[in-house]
């Protein structure tokens, strides 16, 4: 079994007024295409927000076609890092997926294959470009990681990386990357205009 977490927590400062994890793209949220996105090699689907979001939420994902929890924070403004503890919390499996709920182009092949590689670890990682590791894009060890990152979070740390050094990991170079799906699976949605162009992409 493997579980799917989106997180969907932030305010979204960037894409100016309305919640972009709910906004239309090519005519369905967005956060509704990224768990469509990682439907076939999940199944359960964890959702973490805001508390005053999950109405809008359950809404947007009405019809998802796997078992959903949401996983509401319990204090807000304490960054990502806070979300994917949340979210992790409330997973019911071994290891869960974690994106954010603003990557509608998240490719399968490559999610089943950080789960393939992550078993017997703590994570797996992918790591593209100039070095940058992808952890909302990376399979964890569920309690693992969310421990992890209630360390980070007592330490002050508010970096997201942080916890991953506390782990096991196995990273996913670009090469190996590449061999399962294009660099577009990492890219994500900010602005109302990178919303537009993705929907004109989407047809």
């Amino acid at each position: 079994m493997r579980t799917g977490v989106i997180i969907a927590g932030g305010y979204s400062t960037r894409f100016g007024e309305g919640d972009k994890a709910v906004a239309s793209l090519a005519g369905a949220p967005l956060i509704h295409r990224v768990a469509d996105r990682m439907s076939g090699v999940i199944d359960t689907l964890v959702v973490n927000c805001r508390p005053e979001q999950t109405d809008a939420l359950r809404t947007a994902l009405d019809g998802y076609d796997h078992p959903m929890t949401i996983a509401e924070d319990t204090e807000c403004n304490e960054g990502p890092m806070a979300g994917i503890m949340t979210g992790l919390r409330a997973v019911e499996t071994e290891y869960a997926f974690v994106a954010a709920c603003d990557m509608p182009f998240l490719d399968p092949s490559l999610i089943d294959r950080l789960f393939e590689r992550a078993t017997g670890r703590d994570a797996a990682v992918p790591r593209v470009g100039d070095g940058w590791f992808q952890p909302t894009h990376a399979v964890y060890r569920a309690s693992t990681m969310a421990d992890a990152c209630e360390a980070a979070l007592a330490e002050g740390s508010q970096k997201i990386i942080s916890p991953l050094f506390a782990l096991d990991y196995v990273v996913i170079e670009e090469d190996e990357v590449r061999e399962y799906a294009s660099l577009d699976t990492f890219e994500n949605i900010n602005t109302p205009e990178e919303l537009a162009r993705a929907a004109e992409r989407l047809g």
